[in-house]
């Protein structure tokens, strides 16, 4: 293109005059930059020319008609400015921008966290403990061009002949002295854009306030989508605006880019982060820890991208929000862990499960430490401290104990989590004192120990994490309560069958009580009916366990039996009713001890009998 002719003084006036905007409605309406190349470049060397004119020495300061010009210049030229912003914006595709590969782990994971085992008794008491936790970008724009720095994806937002003439008009009005006017207005235009792609990716204009006032649930679905949605906004729409204003300002005056950036995205970005700020304040429960971590760990990844989107001074105050927000979240979870720890301690249901089964508090407590284990890199960083447990010698009845030399070399995050199984087990403890039964307060015991060893070894983070010695030591405990609960249950009945008390003195060798012999069968019979009615009742709800558990009972009851029954069936069939005394072959013993730990409902236990 071949440079444009000088023009005088006189002429530009007149070119600026014809295009007042506010001479006419028909001026007002037109745009020069819509119209023909040579009408924009003759406009803007008008403009030139009055300020070379403005600057020159035969100009006086008091020199009304040109700084009249200059004036209704920088209207226009500030209309002009504002109709191009407005015709080349266009809402950024916001769904194509959102890809899972930049979901982090955390978030991944909180897809599944809400997959907890269903519970229905004792509601209450889990609320006390805690609710049960509930349970970025590879754009295919067709047009849109970017560059890319790691994660960070800059998109041109406007064509760059549009840049071209913004730049032009830009120059002009700083160079007059009109710097603020510029900012303001690409501010309010660039930030409606930032607003309408906000309200694309699901961000409402809500304060701290509004935040902690809705319902975890609502708040749950919130978190999810803010992950996703300030992974775009940090990467792609701050990122983009940031390089849109270097493209139009950069070096037209000292740091007049880093100023239109921050006019135009600071707001938005206080209010992105202001939602992170108001979950990490809120008040911390065991629920919220999963989508804390999940919070954490996408604003720790965002972290480095923030530092480069929002480098300079002007932006210092976004970076500080930031990096303030994620130190809070790692306090809250580290706060959370320990209110969780003191909520299991302090549990106070005493109603007993019916049946000796898994209580529904161990259920809740294995399944929250297993998600925890999924956060073990997370919490790794995050958990510096050992937990703060009971002393060995304090003779607090109401703490456990915990030796730490036992687990010397083990992580902080390891021993908050055998401290928790601790406080659990010893929970249990206190529990199994409900049941006047102390067969079945042994049996309960069993029962969630083994739950606690099944669903460690099941999870092989938290097997890792926790340690085979420790589960051996903990298997141990359970069998170590299934051979108390034989011991009390199987002893006096297995007491019946002894020789003892059975022969008349005198004549060990042929010499037996008939009447005393009949009076043991007897006892036997009630002893073991009484069993078998309750503890058909009774639920062991592993298989393989209540298998182990039959088994190891008619290994010691059928022997016993038979033997019995070998030495002394002759004396009862001799006499009268035989039946009344030999109740049971040892078979049928064999098949009753079947019915024990089904968790029958009395009903159906009397009628199955009676089949």
């Amino acid at each position: 293109m071949e440079p444009p002719e000088s023009i005088t003084l006189d002429a530009a006036e007149k070119i600026i005059l014809r295009w007042d905007s506010t001479a006419s409605e028909e001026t007002r309406d037109r745009m020069i930059f819509e119209g023909d190349r040579r009408e924009v470049d003759q406009y803007l060397q008008a403009v030139d020319e009055i300020q070379r004119s403005m600057s020159a020495a035969t100009i006086s300061d008091g020199d009304c008609k040109v700084n009249s010009a200059i004036q209704i210049a920088m209207a226009r030229l500030e209309d002009e400015f504002r109709s191009i912003l407005i015709s080349n914006t266009s809402p950024l595709d916001t769904d194509s921008l959102i890809d899972p590969s930049f979901s982090t782990q955390g978030s991944t994971m909180s897809e599944h966290s809400v997959e907890f085992e269903e519970y229905s008794e004792d509601e209450r008491m889990l609320r006390q403990v805690g609710e049960s936790p509930k349970a970025g970008e590879s754009s295919s724009r067709n047009s849109a061009s970017y560059r890319s720095t790691n994660s960070i994806r800059e998109l041109d937002l406007i064509p760059a002949e549009a840049i071209y003439d913004l730049r032009c008009i830009a120059e002009r009005m700083i160079s007059a002295g009109y710097l603020r006017e510029c900012v303001q207005v690409y501010g309010s235009v660039r930030k409606s854009a930032v607003d309408s792609s906000f309200r694309r990716l699901g961000i409402e204009k809500l304060s701290i306030g509004d935040i902690q006032r809705l319902d975890w649930d609502v708040l749950e679905v919130k978190i999810r989508r803010w992950i996703r949605a300030a992974k775009v906004c940090v990467r792609i729409l701050f990122a983009s605006e940031k390089k849109l204003c270097e493209q139009i300002f950069e070096g037209l005056d000292t740091a007049i880019d880093d100023a239109c950036f921050i006019e135009t995205v600071k707001g938005p970005a206080i209010q992105l982060f202001n939602f992170a700020e108001a979950i990490s304040i809120s008040r911390r429960t065991p629920e919220k820890l999963f989508k804390m971590l999940d919070l954490h760990d996408a604003l720790m990844n965002l972290l480095p991208d923030i530092d480069a989107v929002f480098e300079s001074k002007l932006a210092e105050s976004v970076r500080i929000q930031a990096a303030e927000i994620l130190s809070r979240l790692a306090e809250a979870a580290r706060g959370i862990l320990s209110e969780f720890e003191n909520a299991v301690l302090s549990d106070p249901s005493k109603v007993a499960v019916p049946g000796g089964t898994i209580h529904p508090l161990t259920r809740y407590v294995m399944n929250y430490i297993n998600l925890i284990s999924d956060y073990k890199q997370t919490l790794l960083e995050l958990i510096v401290s050992k937990p703060s447990t009971g002393s060995r010698y304090s003779g607090d009845q109401t703490m456990p104990d915990m030796d730490f030399a036992e687990f010397e070399g083990r992580t902080p995050l390891a021993l908050h989590l055998i401290w928790i199984i601790v406080i659990l087990h010893f929970n249990m403890e206190g529990k199994s004192k409900c049941y006047k039964d102390l067969s079945l307060a042994h049996l309960f015991i069993m029962n969630n120990l083994h739950y606690i060893v099944q669903k460690a070894k099941g999870s092989e983070e938290l097997r890792e994490i926790i340690g085979d010695d420790y589960l051996k030591k903990l298997t141990w405990k359970y069998q170590q309560a299934a051979t108390n609960y034989q011991r009390t249950t199987w002893v006096r009945v297995l007491y019946c069958l002894r020789d003892e008390g059975l022969h008349v003195s005198g004549s060990f060798s042929s010499g037996v009580s008939k009447s005393a012999l009949r009076d043991r069968f007897k006892t036997f019979n009630a002893m073991f009916e009484e069993v078998h009615r309750t503890q058909a009742t009774w639920h062991v709800p592993d298989s393989q366990l209540r298998e182990e558990l039959r088994i190891s009972i008619t290994e010691k009851l059928l022997p016993a039996y038979r033997s019995f029954l070998g030495r002394f069936r002759n004396h009862i069939e001799s006499g009268r009713h035989p039946e009344n005394y030999i109740k049971y072959s040892a078979d049928e013993l064999e098949t009753a001890v079947l019915d024990f730990f089904e968790g029958y409902p009395a009903s159906q236990h009397l009628r199955r009998r009676s089949q």
